[in-house]
């Protein structure tokens, strides 16, 4: 009988075990789709008096907690042409909580007077509505190369993520 007991407890820590490693949404092979804004004077530059901007982006996690990350955004100015940026990067899911760093670089084309590399980096969290949707708001720092003062900037994202 103790041979029958232990026989089924070791089952049953190996399939948790097993289950807990392949379930988590932050696992080697899960695809990220995601769409989300920022703007609306939630972040600063000191060229742009107001903006807004929508993006979409894809991933696939590399290894587990590993993330490439691919982007597309397409910003509206007040004062100036609308702005387009294209960009990769990656992300960290540190200790499968949802907190997240990031770093990338992203190419930005506003009309014809601005084209520039945009390296940035940020931390946001995965806030999960249910097993694969999540709410990631996101602080950013973009660092232009073109005119740091100008139009570098810190700002604040909102994203709906799917993970699946």
């Amino acid at each position: 009988m103790k041979k029958f007991i232990v026989s089924i407890a070791m089952l049953a820590m190996t399939l948790v075990a097993n289950a807990q490693s392949s379930d988590t949404p932050f696992a080697k092979g899960k695809i990220y789709a995601g769409a989300g804004f920022s703007g609306l004077n939630l972040n600063y530059n000191s060229n742009t008096k107001w903006n807004f901007d929508i993006n979409a982006r894809g991933g696939y996690f590399i290894e587990d907690n590993w993330m490439l990350l691919g982007e597309f955004m397409w910003g509206i100015r007040q004062k100036s042409s609308n702005e387009f940026k294209l960009g990769a990067g990656a992300r960290y899911y540190i200790v499968q909580n949802g907190l997240y760093l990031g770093a990338g670089a992203r190419y930005a084309r506003q009309g014809s007077k601005y084209n520039d590399f945009v390296p940035n980096v940020n931390i946001g969290y995965a806030y999960f509505l249910n097993h694969y949707v999540t709410v990631e708001p996101e602080l950013y720092f973009d660092i232009s190369t073109k005119s740091f003062k100008d139009y570098s900037g810190v700002g604040f994202r909102v994203t709906l993520g799917v993970y699946f």
